[in-house]
């Protein structure tokens, strides 16, 4: 018996996103080529879901069902805003590049009197110049991962960051993700970062939404090359609105001597996905991730990094810290693989969830994958309640039970926030905490 697999409403939306959206897609040749591969293969994968194992605690096609049609293109009234809510989460001393429903707004960022030695422009100038040695960078993203595939075929625009041998950037730069759209839709960005060799530089992510933006979703991916004996400090701050969708990921390469620190905190979005491939690809580098969740209400929030070592000599740290109250979900899935040549490798990854209520859930999954001999590795998870103990000590000395839950927490988070190196920066993701523990019932 021959049996014909009918497809869905919803099916039949996903194969003609491509088609309804080409129009409005930058590049073309070997790019739409990309484009369209790139989408079959998404095709054939469809969402993730949990009988994939990378994906096991995040099945989105149970938590988000189905991908939103691509975001209209921003006019006046979204512009405004977005420049409302910009407002609202400004950094001061860092240089602001601004992509609205994800197209790049020249008039919100400052691209003018730029550092010597740093270059900047968008992700559709790049596509449509067809640089090869440049595309062959920003469609690194291996297109096994049904979303990155999705991302690969889909990206409207996004930063195209290139910082010369030898520079030193004083001035951090601040990529902006805003939602301003009052219709549910998609905004698919990818964003590319080149530190050359011997170069310092801090990059800050923001995803935010404006006033009363509806559920949206946000599919960005970022491409990272930091050169031989460079350094790049990274902070993400998910501020999302809180029916939003947040799938992001990161694939970054380290030279010799290199130093990556990345910090993210998550308290917004309803459902968000970071999944981060990290190559240690040069002898003598170093890597430190460090994360904070802080989730309530039905927030579900996802990070999975991979890290892996394949020369010798390096050295890794991953730090990462979940609250979570009333019925949120945290996860976290680390796995370090150390390759045979990779001896003299110090590699560790602790994760600790802090749970606020009965049915508050965390799940925490560390690996590691080692074929070396000659390596100090380990990794540790554990998950608890606050010590009652410590809030009866903090309350028999005038504090309220708020107050004292306030002070553990922030203490629980803290080691993760101390790991980021700039100052402003780290008083920014301490305020933040302070806000969602303020907003506390």
């Amino acid at each position: 018996m021959n049996v014909v697999l009918a497809k869905t409403e919803t099916a039949h939306a996903q194969s003609d996103m491509l088609a309804v959206a080409r129009d409005r897609l930058p590049g073309a040749g070997k790019v739409a080529d990309t484009r369209r591969q790139a989408f079959e293969a998404y095709a054939r994968l469809g969402l993730p879901y949990r009988r994939i194992e990378d994906w096991k605690y995040t099945d989105l096609r149970v938590l988000m069902r189905e991908v939103l049609p691509l975001a209209a293109a921003p006019d006046a009234a979204a512009m405004k805003r977005a420049a409302t809510a910009l407002k609202l989460h400004a950094i001061a001393g860092v240089r602001p590049l601004v992509l609205v429903d994800g197209v790049f707004a020249p008039t919100l960022s400052e691209t003018a009197g730029l550092e010597k030695g740093l270059g900047i422009r968008t992700l559709r100038e790049a596509l449509e110049a067809g640089d090869a040695a440049l595309l062959a960078q920003l469609f690194s993203p291996d297109s096994s991962d049904a979303m990155v595939a999705l991302n690969s075929a889909m990206m409207t625009d996004g930063v195209v960051i290139e910082i010369a041998d030898g520079a030193v950037l004083e001035q951090p730069l601040h990529i902006v993700h805003i939602a301003s759209g009052m219709i549910p839709a998609a905004m698919f960005t990818r964003s590319l970062i080149r530190v050359g060799k011997h170069t310092t530089a801090t990059l800050v992510e923001s995803y935010i939404g404006a006033e009363g933006t509806k559920a949206y979703q946000v599919h960005d991916s970022l491409v990272v090359a930091i050169g031989d004996g460079a350094r790049l400090d990274h902070v993400r701050l998910i501020e999302d609105s809180r029916e939003a969708f947040n799938i992001s990921s990161a694939v970054v390469t380290l030279g010799a001597n290199a130093h990556f620190n990345t910090f993210g905190m998550n308290t917004g979005s309803l459902v968000s996905r970071y999944q981060a491939v990290i190559a240690v690809a040069g002898e003598g580098s170093r890597v430190e991730t460090n994360g904070v969740n802080l989730l309530n209400g039905r927030q579900h929030a996802d990070t999975t990094l991979f890290l892996d070592h394949a020369v010798p000599n390096c050295s890794s740290r991953e730090i990462f810290r979940a609250v979570v109250d009333d019925r949120g979900h945290s996860v976290f899935q680390g796995r370090i693989i150390v390759r045979p040549k990779a001896q003299k490798t110090d590699a560790r990854m602790m994760t600790r969830a802090l749970l606020l209520s009965d049915e508050a859930e965390a799940d925490n999954k560390p690996e590691l994958e080692i074929f070396a001999d000659d390596v100090t590795c380990g990794h540790g998870a554990t998950a608890g309640a606050l010590d009652d103990s410590l809030l009866f000590y903090l309350r028999a000395r005038g504090l309220s039970e708020k107050e004292a839950q306030a002070l553990l927490i922030q203490a629980f988070v803290g080691e993760a926030i101390e790991q980021i190196a700039n100052d402003a920066l780290r008083e920014l993701a301490v305020l933040a905490a302070q806000r969602w523990l303020a907003a506390r019932g």
